[in-house]
């Protein structure tokens, strides 16, 4: 078993690990159940779990979010307007978001949509390596559109948590038919778990022992 603070507190019975925690104030958290004998801390349990918390919230704060970016043009729309675009393109994707690429078409530019799937696919082989698409091109009334994410996954920034306040591994508040530490005596229970402590029963009182006398009617 290990204290509060990390000593080593060596093995004893279920019954009088219980009795250390009592004392002290603390829960019984089993923190290595598959280990021989396992492995038992005292801590405050309530408060561990208030800390894991808070650090697993500041560490989603830092954590970015990938957000759905919308990019529009139009069939006519020059090589630089296009060059210029397709950086953007790219430059989100590296961010981890999603780009929506939108051809929008007026009047009669509705009889050429093949203008639009054209340059629409130009973008894709510009981006060849950088982009994946997530959506293929549609016709959505007068706009055309392709759904784009990135093809390499980076990693997202993780805040890491300060040493001094890092606890132990997940653990599992020890119940009374949990916790199993070997005891001097052998139990007939399952392996794995100890008999809770039985409550002794205080012996009756002493009959003393009175001389018959003789002539008695039992002699």
């Amino acid at each position: 078993m290990i204290d509060e603070d990390g000593g080593q507190l060596g093995v004893m019975t279920y019954f009088d690990a219980m009795t250390a925690a009592h004392t002290r104030g603390l829960d019984l958290v089993e923190v290595a159940p598959n280990a021989v004998p396992p492995v038992c801390r005292l801590m405050d349990y309530g408060r561990f779990k208030f800390d894991q918390e808070k650090r697993d919230r500041e560490a989603r704060k830092t954590q970015k979010t990938g957000l759905m970016k919308e990019v529009r043009m139009h069939p006519l729309t020059d090589d630089h307007d296009v060059d210029f675009k397709t950086k953007a393109i790219q430059r989100f994707l590296e961010d981890g978001d999603k780009v929506k690429v939108t051809v929008q078409f007026k009047g009669a530019q509705m009889r050429h949509p093949d203008i639009g799937r054209t340059l629409l696919e130009g973008i894709i082989n510009r981006l060849k390596g950088v982009a994946a698409v997530e959506r293929p091109i549609i016709m959505e009334g007068r706009n055309m559109s392709m759904m784009l994410g990135s093809a390499t996954v980076r990693p997202r920034p993780v805040a890491a948590a300060s040493s001094t306040t890092a606890g132990p591994a997940p653990v599992v508040p020890v119940s009374p038919m949990q916790a199993g530490v070997p005891g001097p005596q052998a139990s007939t229970e399952p392996s794995g778990t100890v008999a809770p402590p039985r409550q002794m029963q205080a012996p009756g009182p002493v009959q003393p022992n009175v001389p018959r006398r003789p002539g008695g009617p039992n002699s």
